[in-house]
């Protein structure tokens, strides 16, 4: 029996019939349907209009650092076939023009699909509110990447004078899962990229910021990603560095052991004494070697051999 096929596959028409375009939906119905344009009466707020795109300027406050050219071009198809459903919010700026407070996905997807006239919803709100909203909005559609969100976290705190508890409220986020957030800021630049593309997940960025070094974050976002590491073996390699680089606390040298003054005394003749050991109560220590050239190394080198260690 030969295999259904179903309709999903066939994009639209598949769920519409094979319908006149022109009877396709328009685009919602305007409270105001009067057409904004430099020269006649200005709309008032809370009215939805239609706006000329000439007159509507981006957000200056985008929290948004990237849009997905993929995802802009399906959102313009739907646009073209359906029309924009959800108008934009803009404020009143007053030269007669209009800046985005937020929708500015859906504003250039509206001129990709080459609308001269854009559906908006006018709002009165200063800078300070402009980009609180725009950047609460942002946050709550959960499509901005993990550092684009601990950025507009960094904004509301430093731009909005907010509180980590103020802007927890504020998004709907429990204070922890805020700081939690802004430390990513702490990662290295190439951490940062890496979690930003996919490379790294949030689980290894804090795994990650357990070492302070850039080097060494770096050095571990590559072992993440070419060996495949999970959370959990990222802990154990980050245990293993952290015990390798734990100081000596040398700073109270107590009287050194007998074996410690044999290898001082044997070690130290092929270097002419140039040679340190320190050690602490609990038997942790470190030894310097000071050479003067190959030669010296070379003999040592060789009494170790002779010794066949």
């Amino acid at each position: 029996m030969a295999k259904q096929t179903h309709g999903l596959g066939k994009g639209l028409s598949a769920l519409l019939g094979e319908t006149d375009p022109s009877q396709l939906r328009k685009p919602v119905g305007y409270i105001n349907k009067d057409i904004v344009a430099k020269g006649q009466p200005v709309a008032a707020k809370g009215d939805i209009v239609r706006i000329p795109v000439d007159l509507i300027e981006p957000n200056p406050y985008q929290p948004r650092m990237t849009f997905d050219q993929e995802a802009l071009e399906e959102l313009s198809d739907s646009i073209r076939t359906l029309g924009l459903i959800q108008p934009i919010t803009v404020r009143r700026k007053k030269d007669d023009r209009y800046q985005i407070v937020s929708g500015e996905r859906r504003f250039r997807a509206s001129r990709m699909a080459g609308m001269d006239m854009i559906p908006a919803y006018i709002i009165e709100t200063d800078d300070q509110g402009m980009l609180e909203m725009a950047i609460v909005e942002n946050i709550q559609r959960q499509d901005l990447d993990p550092i684009e969100v601990a950025l507009s976290y960094q904004r509301l705190i430093e731009e909005c004078k907010l509180t980590q508890d103020q802007m927890a409220y504020r998004v709907g986020k429990k204070r922890a899962s805020v700081t939690n957030t802004l430390r990513l800021l702490k990662l290295s630049a190439k951490a940062q990229h890496d979690l930003k593309v996919g490379l790294i997940t949030v689980g290894h960025a804090k795994v990650i910021l357990g070492v302070e070094k850039s080097l060494d974050q770096d050095f571990l976002c590559d072992a993440v990603i070419k060996e495949g590491l999970s959370v959990r073996q990222l802990e154990e390699r980050v245990r293993k560095m952290q015990a390798r680089q734990t100081p000596i606390d040398l700073s109270e040298p107590a009287e050194l052991p007998e074996h410690c003054y044999r290898v001082l005394e044997i070690v130290g003749k092929f270097f002419d004494n140039n040679i340190s050991l320190k050690r602490n109560p609990d038997g942790k220590g470190a030894m310097t070697i000071r050479f003067n050239n190959d030669e010296e190394m070379q003999k040592f080198l060789s009494a170790l051999e002779n010794a066949k260690l």
